[in-house]
């Protein structure tokens, strides 16, 4: 399969990607995602949406919005972590990850 790159995140820069493409979403303009959580896995989408607050929105239209969202994002981001506060006066780094076809 042939190999994607993706461009790294950090968690604050991703989770905010993540809400406005949820909000962009058909019923879903009130949801809310408090942050995006990092999975322990060696290729494809090394992140998840674990938790949406749903505002006026409804289940279905949020469970739909987010197995999109994961899959469209998914195949463009990967979660970097966070730089040393140290660091965080400086821009974030945007890393490149490769990664097979499988997210």
């Amino acid at each position: 399969m042939p190999a994607v790159v993706t461009i790294g995140k950090t968690q604050a820069e991703l989770t905010r990607l993540v809400e406005d493409a949820i909000r962009e979403q058909p019923g879903c303009d009130t949801a809310r995602v408090p942050a995006v959580q990092g999975l322990d896995v060696r290729s494809g989408r090394n992140w998840q949406i674990p938790h949406v607050i749903l505002g006026d929105s409804l289940i279905s239209d949020i469970d739909r919005a987010v197995m999109s969202v994961q899959r469209r994002l998914g195949r463009a981001f990967h979660l970097v972590e966070d730089q040393d506060t140290a660091d965080s006066a400086m821009p974030a780094r945007q890393t490149q990850h490769i990664t097979s076809d499988d997210s």
